[in-house]
């Protein structure tokens, strides 16, 4: 034992450190400093100690007088350490979450962690942070669909039935909007993003181009030969 270290074990804190080792719900670190000091009441060395605690000298000997001065209580708490890192100010915290609720700088659908890390001037990690304490997931958008055309469940399931099970010798012929060009107007407001759900966004948009008459006859033109070429009627004439 340390010099400088007297320990003195009552029959009643024998008692609860005995518990304390038998208890199979006790944590380990408090299980392993009831070792240290029935091991020391017991009279063994300090080598003897570490091999039944599993601790090194000098955390055997931080335990010794823990108990020395607090007693059974003074094992079962740890001293209270400042973070490493300061925690972020209110006012960045703020910050934070009154631009995640807002629109976007620029063309941009949503914010992203480094995005409003060097918007704000903190970490991605701080972002990240304050985004989970407050329930906001910015890269989540929930989509919804609602059409009042009355037949639209009929109109359903014929149109899936053509790419479940097709009729034979059917060409089905899909066409979507132009590539490359993202239709961010949408047809119906959307919900904004509150703590604990995404954002809403309808699944109908509108796309405002322009398109040079070039480009109009040769897509006519190009519409033209493939219907042509299944031997179907075009309605473009040149």
């Amino acid at each position: 034992m340390r010099a400088g270290i007297k320990i003195e074990v009552r029959r009643e804190d024998r008692r609860r450190l005995d518990r304390i080792v038998g208890d199979r719900n006790t944590p380990q670190k408090h299980a392993a400093r009831a070792r240290v000091i029935l091991a020391t009441a017991d009279g063994c060395g300090t080598l003897e100690i570490m091999r039944r605690s599993g601790l090194s000298k000098p955390v055997v000997w931080r335990w010794q007088e823990r108990f020395m001065r607090e007693g059974v209580d003074g094992l079962l708490r740890d001293k209270t350490r400042r973070p490493g890192k300061a925690p972020l100010a209110a006012d960045i915290v703020k910050r934070i979450v009154d631009l995640t609720l807002a629109e976007p700088p620029g063309e941009t659908t949503h914010w992203t962690g480094r995005a409003m890390a060097e918007a704000v001037g903190v970490s991605l990690r701080s972002v990240q942070r304050v985004w989970t304490a407050h329930g906001l997931a910015p890269h989540r958008v929930r989509t919804f669909k609602l059409s009042k055309d009355k037949r639209f469940v009929e109109k359903f399931a014929d149109v899936v039935g053509l790419y479940i099970d097709p009729p034979a010798h059917a060409i089905l012929l899909s066409v979507d909007e132009k590539s490359q060009i993202q239709a961010l107007d949408r047809t119906q407001p959307g919900l904004p993003m509150k703590k604990g759900r995404a954002g809403t966004m309808t699944t109908n948009a509108t796309a405002r181009r322009r398109c040079s008459p070039r480009s109009m006859f040769w897509k006519a033109r190009s519409s033209g030969a493939a219907c042509s070429a299944i031997g179907i009627k075009s309605s473009f004439a040149f």
